[in-house]
């Protein structure tokens, strides 16, 4: 049987006026440096807010807890973290597991 993913990164990101397209450009080199370079990373998408178009929503599945873990404290994620957080107002971040599903 194959194993589904059960664990998730998620943040809520409130861009600055302005800073939306260089957001995702950053985003998008952070997962993909993510992707290289840590091998329980299984994929991210990141969702734009129809109605306000500088909020965000980010979504990482990862294969265990520890490869999710592995990626934060890594020494790198705190530099590439911050070239994508320095273009936000807010952002709110968590791990999560899966609870229920249908």
């Amino acid at each position: 049987m194959l194993q589904e993913n059960k664990h998730w990164s998620s943040g809520r990101w409130q861009v600055k006026e302005g800073n939306a397209e260089e957001f995702i450009d950053r985003w998008r080199d952070f997962l993909t440096w993510t992707k290289g370079a840590h091998k329980g990373f299984l994929g991210a998408r990141l969702i734009r807010d129809l109605r306000n178009p500088n909020t965000f929503v980010s979504f990482a599945a990862w294969q265990d807890l520890d490869s999710m873990r592995t990626w934060q404290g890594s020494p790198e994620f705190t530099e590439r973290f911050s070239d994508v957080y320095e273009l936000c107002e807010d952002m709110q971040s968590g791990g999560y597991e899966l609870a229920c599903e249908i």
